[in-house]
């Protein structure tokens, strides 16, 4: 009975042990995100991305192509179709954070806002939702008081209201993925007003160090970064031409990669471990 009372002892030892042992998972590459794991969303998942003439650019630059190829790789069906959104007519050429509050959270319901869809209604079609802001939205202006969800003024203190209002109502529907690229960035020769593009930094570095929480169904893409490599300004051999703050059609072709690495992970429920910049290719 001894021997058998020292076995047992032996084995509960040899297992708390080896559970103690345990090799540690190394932390993300992402600052303030655990090492979690979602679900895969499946193998026919249908992607809306919504854009206007910067995420064209990019668009452009082979996402179709490499989608296409990847699904005829791995055997699975990821249709992903391009939307301007909000249209010029009869809305107006406008995306930014209140634009998107004003349509999804303002608006919200099962009917059309100036013939553009709700968030009910982009979801009951697509599985997962991409959209972004186009360069205008880095012309923030000083905070001149307490923030408004209401004010199409470009502040940090609206802009947060506004992205706040979004993670709740994104939050709403648990089924979908929602992908989110930091603000495209303007020329440091088209800057309207000195302390715009370091606003435009410094809010952007909030959407992904603060504003993103791991564990829900809400992605960032860092194209900001991106476009700056950590400044504030989007490098002039990026830009189209001198003065035009759309990004040429080389850097389209480099990044698109980079998007479709961070939708795919994003898909395959490793959004949270996956860089910001979808580099990881």
């Amino acid at each position: 009975m001894k021997n058998i009372s020292r076995l047992m002892l032996f084995f509960i030892v040899t297992v708390m042990l080896g559970v103690s042992c345990a090799p540690v998972t190394s932390a993300p590459n992402n600052p303030g995100k655990t090492n979690n794991i979602q679900f895969p969303m499946g193998t026919n998942i249908n992607i809306i991305y919504l854009h206007h003439s910067t995420g064209g650019v990019i668009w452009g630059g082979g996402v179709p192509a490499i989608i296409a190829d990847y699904n005829a790789s791995n055997g699975v069906s990821y249709q992903i179709t391009e939307r301007d959104y909000p249209k010029s007519s009869p809305y107006g050429w406008k995306n930014y954070p209140f634009d998107y509050w004003y349509l999804w959270v303002s608006n919200a319901g099962t009917n059309q806002v100036e013939t553009e869809d709700t968030l009910e209604i982009l979801t009951l079609a697509y599985d997962v939702i991409v959209f972004k802001h186009c360069y205008p939205v880095s012309e923030i202006g000083p905070d001149s008081g307490p923030g408004n969800v209401t004010s199409e003024v470009k502040t940090i203190s609206n802009y947060v209201l506004q992205y706040n209002a979004l993670k709740t109502k994104m939050h709403e529907f648990p089924g979908n993925r929602f992908i989110v690229w930091t603000g495209a960035a303007k020329l440091e020769a088209t800057e309207v007003n000195t302390g715009d593009s370091q606003r435009a930094h410094d809010f952007f570095h909030w959407v992904v160090n603060t504003w993103d929480e791991p564990g829900d169904n809400i992605y960032v893409w860092d194209f900001f970064t991106l476009e700056t490599e950590g400044g504030n300004y989007l490098l002039t051999n990026y830009a189209e031409a001198p003065g035009n703050d759309h990004p040429n059609a080389v850097f389209a072709g480099t990044v698109a990669p980079y998007f479709c690495n961070r939708l795919i992970d994003v898909i395959q429920g490793l959004g949270d471990n996956d860089d910001y910049l979808g580099t990881n290719l």
